[in-house]
């Protein structure tokens, strides 16, 4: 039973729940896992074995009592350290906030729970959540483990590490600009960014959000099949009063046809041939799976919606958030707020509104025509660790690779980045997007991608220094 941490997490449910194995022999196994590897790769910074273990004592006596359980009953998930779990410091990778002990659950964590997850520990991200990289000055940094070198990604990146070393079934993560899709490309496995409004979101221990968290930034799960993501966006997605952005929209959508619109160079994006070769080769298993890819020259725009994404990010409240991350003294912030100053400035929220909305307009369309549109999920492979604090020209190279990333959040898409396989060691995805709550078209496609090459597994670190 030691190498349980290797099921899936819809294997080790059914197992769980057929009696073949107990709650408590799977978390016993989680938590082998992470004091495994855990120490190589720093991709959870805070765990409880004892509530772990009380966790899963409590799904067994659900089952002895024939209690119904939820989809993933007994499966070690893990948290990011952004959202609040009631107990433990929400610190956001912060000094500033190693006190902030959250009092209640997230609804996340709440839904979490209720669909019989087992929280296994809480999985690290930059300071703030601001970069595609994850180091800070409370926690310290994460390290791929598939590759010391490059980044596990941002700001997800102990999700992103820690689902791909074996450390839970299923990651939780945050995404407002890649920071689920980003992490899931660079660690070699899945991230699913859900629509706006698909899973509820609210910290208590937090002021409320202002509005580009509240139009772009969701929870989402990261983990090594797609069957994963999709239970686990189901158990996610229950509805909860606290979000007023929360749309009851049903899982499944009405059929469409199996249609993909493949775009290369994403507004003038120019990724790099290895990306190319990754996204023409998505396309080839989806054509042999039945679906019907269509080449198009370009998507709608891309650049603007990533601008007025970042205004609505970094440049409302900029001046509050700089003089918070001096505070804090954490290079990668200051870095990331300094770089983008001149982009977000001057910061028209009426205009961005406004332009939303359009640029909303002309996405909806293209996504009524074509059902999934397949793209990269970043201009490069994954970058050499903290690239961003390197030089000006580093950080504009970076942020320049993620277009697709940072685009996309601004209409309110789902956004899914599958993993299709190694260039050398180095892992390479594609990224796929479908129209407002159509997550479960962009997991068809996906799920045929995944049919279609090497099934993504957890991984061991020692393998790889």
């Amino acid at each position: 039973m030691d190498d349980l941490w290797r099921l899936s997490a819809t294997e080790l449910a059914g197992n769980i729940k057929s009696k073949k194995i107990s709650a408590k022999e799977a978390a016993e196994a989680g938590l082998a896992r992470l004091e495994a590897v855990n120490p190589k790769i720093n991709a959870v910074v805070d765990h409880r074995p004892e509530d772990v273990l009380a966790q899963a004592a409590s799904i067994d006596a659900a089952i002895a009592r024939g209690d119904e359980l939820g989809p993933l009953a007994g499966v070690p998930v893990t948290i990011k350290i952004g959202v609040d779990q009631q107990g433990f410091a929400t610190t956001d990778g912060m000094r500033l906030k190693r006190d902030n002990i959250a009092r209640a659950d997230n609804p996340v964590v709440s839904n979490l729970r209720k669909a019989g997850a087992v929280l296994l520990g809480r999985t690290n991200c930059p300071a703030v959540s601001y970069r595609w990289f994850t180091t800070n000055l409370i926690h310290g940094d994460t390290r791929n483990p598939r590759d010391p070198g490059i980044t596990p990604g941002g700001s997800s990146g102990g999700a992103g590490a820690a689902v791909a070393a074996g450390i839970g079934h299923i990651a939780h993560g945050t995404d407002i600009a890649g920071s689920i899709r980003y992490p899931a490309y660079a660690c070699g496995v899945h991230g699913l960014r859900p629509s706006l409004g698909r899973v509820p979101s609210f910290n208590p221990g937090w002021l409320e959000r202002p509005i580009g968290g509240q139009l772009a930034a969701v929870s989402g799960p990261l983990a090594r099949t797609i069957n994963d993501l999709r239970i686990s966006l189901a158990a996610m997605s229950a509805p909860d009063a606290r979000d007023p952005w929360y749309a009851p929209v049903p899982l499944e959508g009405p059929p469409r046809p199996k249609r993909v619109a493949m775009c290369l160079n994403p507004d003038g994006l120019n990724p790099v041939p290895e990306v190319v070769a990754a996204v023409v080769d998505a396309a080839k298993r989806l054509q042999h799976a039945g679906w019907v890819v269509e080449e198009v020259d370009d998507t709608p725009a891309m650049r603007e919606p990533a601008d007025i994404l970042t205004k609505l990010w970094l440049g409302d409240g900029y001046e509050v958030q700089l003089e918070m991350a001096e505070r804090e003294g954490d290079p990668g912030a200051l870095a990331c707020l300094r770089g983008i100053g001149a982009r977000v400035h001057p910061f028209d929220l009426s205009r961005a509104l406004a332009r939303r909305d359009a640029l909303t307009r002309e996405w909806f369309a293209f996504l009524d025509k074509y059902p999934v549109l397949l793209m990269p999920a970043s201009g490069q492979l994954p970058f050499p660790d903290q690239l961003d604090l390197k030089d000006e020209v580093s950080f504009a190279q970076v942020w320049h690779a993620q277009l697709p990333q940072v685009a996309i959040p601004l209409m309110g898409l789902p956004g899914l980045v599958v993993s299709t396989g190694l260039v050398g060691r180095i892992p390479v995805g594609v990224q796929l997007v479908a129209g407002r709550f159509r997550e479960d078209l962009c997991l068809a496609a996906g799920e045929a991608i995944e049919a279609g090459g090497t099934p993504s597994a957890a991984i061991d670190p020692a393998n790889y220094e």
